[in-house]
């Protein structure tokens, strides 16, 4: 077996167990006829891959020219607003035809808020021949806004996967905002067919 086939292989067992999901308080029967959610980000104590975020991007920078370097700093802080975020926005909101269902950052009216904390982010790469595929681990949060201690529903998602199309992922920004596509795909479904009844 060559080692492209190996790589290939190890790859498709990633992906048959990625994405496992585990309820820690609440239930999804608590989010049945909310129509509207605020939304926010949490990427406080960020672990990527088995460093903290900061010594990733350490590490990262020391690999760079000093211009080259600060531009992959602001580019790794900058994909979050212009990456991650709305592609789960994008990915959740499709779920639901109609827009019975919606959820929108800002909406500091809305009578629940969803919390997206990401704890943990594997950047993967993609060298043509060898790749990694991107995860990230998040707990998803829903409460009353204006009372976060009522807490309606939390959840565990880990190793989501993301990567691009036709493997032309080289970017790891890239690759990780399809990753939170995939969380907002997930987490939007799982509302669907789980608040019922």
């Amino acid at each position: 077996m060559t080692a492209f086939a190996i790589a290939s292989f190890t790859l498709l067992c990633m992906y048959a167990s990625a994405q496992k999901r585990t309820v820690i308080a609440g239930d999804y029967k608590n989010l049945k006829d909310i129509k509207e959610f605020n939304l926010v980000f949490d990427y406080k104590g960020l672990m990527v891959d088995k460093s903290s975020e900061e010594g990733f991007l350490k590490d990262r920078m020391e690999k760079r020219s000093d211009e080259n370097a600060q531009e992959f700093r602001d580019g790794w802080f900058a994909d979050r607003e212009n990456r991650y975020e709305p592609k789960f926005v994008e990915s959740f909101n499709k779920r639901f035809e109609g827009s019975e269902v919606t959820v929108a950052e800002g909406r500091s009216d809305a009578k629940y808020t969803i919390k997206v904390k990401t704890t943990w982010i594997h950047p993967g790469f993609n060298a043509g021949v060898v790749r990694s595929t991107s995860a990230i681990n998040v707990t998803v949060s829903v409460f009353e806004t204006s009372n976060p201690d009522n807490l309606l529903l939390s959840v565990n998602y880990e190793k989501v996967p993301g990567k691009g199309a036709m493997g032309f992922d080289y970017n790891s920004g890239y690759r990780i905002s399809e990753a939170y596509a995939k969380l907002g795909k997930a987490f939007g479904n799982d509302i669907r067919k789980k608040s019922k009844g």
